[in-house]
Parts: structure tokens; sequence; C-alpha cells
């Protein structure tokens, strides 16, 4: 009951996109104090030539299983103090299944320009866009480059429930310094990519997550409009459900508890951007490295990703703007696991995943766009970490190569 009247909502939000577009940002008094009040809301439709594509049916007619709406509220209490909250629901293939969540809720207390505060479930800061991945209208493509920014693991990386301290240092002559350093919690959907992907293995995670501690530090140069950063997050990550031994291991057909854990588990991740006038373009390299025990070591995984991507954008006038990224996504490690391995070379369709993205975007009218984006890649990065394929819908196997077309339509007020 609850998914069709989610359904409902979420469709009568986006049939009126034309109307919506009109709306602006509400706002109401507590006591003295204003409340805005912001909203989105998203709908896409995907075709591809092949493989089906982000636990969608998207080959032959395609779908449009891509949905996302949210609201959120803010108040600005004192001249240093503020807090605000987001609720986000989605609907993409198998993932999120219009399970509603708190995205983010936060109390921000900042006292001076160099030093602030701020705690509750707080967004990640983690490169140039992890904190921003739900603001679609901001963003020239349709989908961030997935090599870093998977929609598969949004819910494991947007943010963190613990505390942040940061703070803006200017300098007379080499720009200004933003750090960022911060720790808590992450708590994973287990309706996200990295459950969804467990499941062909006969595992059904019923929680994940772990510590998480980090930090960001970005230059804002002396040459206008050039910034670099890097981040570092160390994580300690637990998942627990059960397991049916007869899918993957061949063994009874019953459920046992299943238990993995991190001994090892991080993320480095460097980046630029540069934007003069109507251009920009930006660069990031990210390393991600999990070695990981199952039943307490009765076997070990070693996942090692190594993703980066080049993206440029151009902005020709106020409702047009082209883009296109190049997306570098490979995987390595090694599988103490019966009947599991990874392919020797790099070459292999299963270690890779190449995507060029080229990408049109139209601001129809006040906040209300459309972007149209065709995607041409080659591999898909086998089945050992979220990417985009997965086994499930795509049971005949994969095919070396997919190309598709991506349609993705918003408002924001």
């Amino acid at each position: 009951m609850r998914r069709i009247v989610l359904k409902i909502i979420a469709g009568g939000i986006l049939i009126a996109l034309p109307g919506a577009a009109s709306l602006r940002a509400q706002e109401f008094k507590v006591g003295s104090k204003t409340v805005q009040v912001h909203g989105f809301g998203t709908q896409g439709f995907i075709h591809t030539d092949a493989n089906n594509w982000l636990t969608m049916n998207t080959s032959n007619f395609g779908s449009g299983e891509f949905t996302d709406f949210g609201a959120n509220a803010s108040m600005q209490i004192t001249t240093h103090f503020r807090a605000g909250a987001q609720f986000y629901d989605r609907n993409v293939g198998q993932l999120g299944q219009w399970h509603p969540q708190l995205d983010w809720a936060f109390a921000d207390y900042k006292v001076k320009p160099w030093l602030g505060i701020r705690g509750g479930k707080v967004k990640t800061v983690l490169g140039l866009y992890n904190d921003t991945q739900d603001v679609d209208s901001a963003h020239t493509f349709a989908l961030l480059p997935q090599s870093i920014y998977s929609i598969d693991m949004r819910d494991a990386t947007l943010s963190h429930l613990g505390g942040d301290i940061y703070g803006t240092i200017k300098t007379r002559k080499i720009g200004k310094f933003s750090y960022t350093v911060y720790g808590g919690d992450r708590r994973d959907s287990i309706y996200g990519g990295y459950p969804y992907n467990l499941q062909i293995h006969g595992i059904h995670i019923q929680k994940y997550g772990g510590p998480v501690v980090g930090g960001d530090l970005r230059w804002q140069t002396p040459l206008a409009g050039l910034m670099v950063g890097a981040s570092r997050l160390n994580e300690t990550i637990t998942g627990t459900g059960q397991l049916n031994p007869s899918v993957a291991l061949g063994g009874p057909n019953v459920l046992v508890p299943y238990e993995e854990h991190s001994n090892k588990d991080y993320v480095n991740q460097f980046y630029g951007t540069y934007g003069k006038g109507n251009l920009r373009l930006d660069s990031e390299y990210r390393r991600y490295y999990r070695n990981q025990q199952i039943f307490s070591g009765a076997f070990n995984v070693v996942v090692d990703l190594r993703p980066w991507y080049l993206a440029g954008s151009y902005r020709i006038n106020n409702w047009l703007e082209f883009g296109s990224y190049y997306s570098h996504f490979t995987i390595s490690g090694t599988i103490d696991v019966p009947g599991q391995s990874f392919a020797a070379s790099v070459s292999d369709p299963s270690r890779h995943l190449y995507d060029k993205a080229v990408t049109a975007r139209f601001d129809l009218k006040n906040h209300w766009y459309a972007k149209v984006e065709g995607h041409f890649m080659d591999g898909y990065g086998g089945y050992y970490y979220p990417d985009g394929f997965y086994p499930q819908v795509n049971p005949q196997g994969v095919s070396p190569n997919t190309n598709a077309l991506v349609v993705r339509t918003g408002f924001s007020f």
C-alpha cells in the first residue's frame, strides 16, 4: 500500500512538471524565525541497445523506472546557528524501491569563517560532488560520471551520522583554503546497489554500515576559477544478514546467518575544477581499497578500484548547455572464495568500464529543465562492486559494449 501511495504522489508531481517549475521557495514563520522550504523532483527514461542497465529493463523498449523527489526545510535560528533537514525517496529499477528516508538533518554553528561545527545526519564531503549528488538541477549531466558517482552507491556515500568541523582560511597572496574534518557512522540502505549485488550470491543484507572518519582540503588558487583539493575517508564496515548456500556455493537450500567486515577500508580522492566564463572543466581520481573477511575469516576478498574522469561543459546561452565526459573505471583484487576470481587482464570487460558521454541540457523555464544524454560504454566491470550492470536483469549474460540514451527532466523550487 505504501508503495502505491508513493508512486501516485511521485507520478502526480512529475506529470505536473511544467506547472511545478513556476513554484518558488516557500516560507513560513515559527515565532520570529523564518523557515525556508525547498523541493525537487526528477523523472528519467533510459534505453540501451544491448545490456539492461542500472537494475532496469532498459533494452528493447527502454525503462521509465527512474524517479526521485525530495523536500527540505531550513531555519537561520541565530546569526551563527542554523538547522535543516531533507526527506528523500526514489525508485530506480530495483534501487530505492519507494522506501522514503531522511537524507540529511543537521544543526550548524559557525563560530568564525575559519571555524564551524555541525552535527546530525551530515552530508559527507568527499571530492567535488559527493555532497551535492541530490541537487540534480545544479549539474549539467543527467548522470554524473558513474565511475565515481555511481547512483548504485548514492545511499552509502551521501551522508554520515556524526559531526564535522569546518572552515575557510583566506590568505593575501596564495588564495584561500577550505577544510572539513568529520567522524561518525555510515548507515546504508538495504535497497542500494551493494545489497542488491550480493543477492546473486544468495546473500540478503539486513544491516550494513559502521564507523567513518575523514577529511577534505580544497585550495582556491590565485588563478581565478581554479580550485584543487584532496579527500581521505577511513571506515570500518560490517554487514549482517542471511545466506542461502545453495545459490552460489552449492550447499543446502537453507538460510544461515551471514557476516562480513572490513579489515582495511579507505578512499583517497584528488580533484580539480576550472571555470572561466561559460566554460567549466572538472577532473577527479579516486582509489577505493577494501580488504574484507566473510564468516569471521573463512573467506577473504580484496577489492581495489582506480576510477577517474575528465569532464567539460559550455553554456551557449541562458537555455542551452552542452557537456561531455570520459569516465574510466577499473577493478582488481583477490578473491578467496571457491569458484570466484578476477580476470587476469584489465582489458577483460569484467575488469573495466569506460564510458564516453555527451549531453545537452535545456533550461526550459524558471526551475524546470531537461537533459538528453548519450553513453557509449566499453566493458561492464564485473559483479564484485556495484557499477550499473547486474546479472539479475541480464540472465542471458552481458555483452562487452553498451550504448545508452538517457532523458531526464526535473524541477526545483
